[in-house]
């Protein structure tokens, strides 16, 4: 994870600057936007100067195990939205550097409306579940409860891999006090890892004692 020693303090709302298309008459407000776009300007948050595969690298080291990882196709289409609104700005890197690069710094009107949408009290609404696991195991009268069975145990393999790389991420957070509130959302990612692990293990449980029954029907009768 990057490190955020040079990270920009928050502007305060005493701070006396002039009047904002985000910040009017005391409030801030901000534009409609998808939340991806917010999440790429909350990596911004942290440390600002970042090319779009910086935040990529980012999200995928933090992100990713919470929500999810845009593609880098889609963050620099966001970033790309976000400097036309003045959200953020972009320079070209100096010829020191051997590729010529843009890297992207969040504006202080950004960085008011992301407060502004952050604070904000509108439900989030639920989360949404996708478990295309799930969906094998609900078609499993047309499957063979060994198909099954080998599937739950890729995914328990790969919970536990999933698991390992929170624990990493973790431990690179540090204890700085900047990342105070992604450990939070770290810490929650490692619970849930954890429960799908548990929950992988019952449904192994499940799917023997189906198995086990459908081998007791299947069984000859003699009379």
């Amino acid at each position: 994870m990057f490190g955020l020693r040079d990270r920009t303090s928050p502007p305060r709302p005493e701070d006396g600057r002039a009047s904002t298309p985000y910040r009017r008459q005391g409030a801030t407000t901000y534009p409609r936007l998808p939340v991806t776009a917010w999440a790429v300007l909350g990596l911004l948050s942290f440390r600002s100067g970042r090319t779009g595969y910086d935040l990529k690298k980012w999200a995928d080291a933090s992100l990713r195990f919470f929500y999810w990882s845009p593609a880098i196709s889609q963050i620099y289409a966001e970033l790309r939205r976000l400097e036309e609104l003045g959200l953020v700005t972009s320079r070209r890197s100096g010829p020191d550097e051997p590729r010529a690069k843009r890297r992207y710094t969040i504006t202080e009107d950004g960085r008011d409306a992301l407060a502004a949408w952050a604070d904000g009290t509108q439900d989030c609404g639920p989360p949404v579940l996708k478990h295309p696991l799930l969906l094998r195991v609900w078609l499993g009268h047309l499957a063979a409860p060994d198909t099954l069975r080998a599937l739950v145990e890729r995914h328990r393999e790969r919970t536990r891999a999933g698991l390992r790389e929170v624990r990493e991420a973790l431990a690179d957070a540090g204890q700085e006090p900047e990342w105070d509130f992604p450990r939070v959302a770290l810490g929650w990612s490692e619970r849930q890892h954890l429960a799908e692990l548990e929950l992988a293990e019952a449904m192994l449980a499940d799917l023997g004692r189906l198995g086990g029954r459908q081998h007791a029907q299947d069984a000859p009768t003699h009379g």
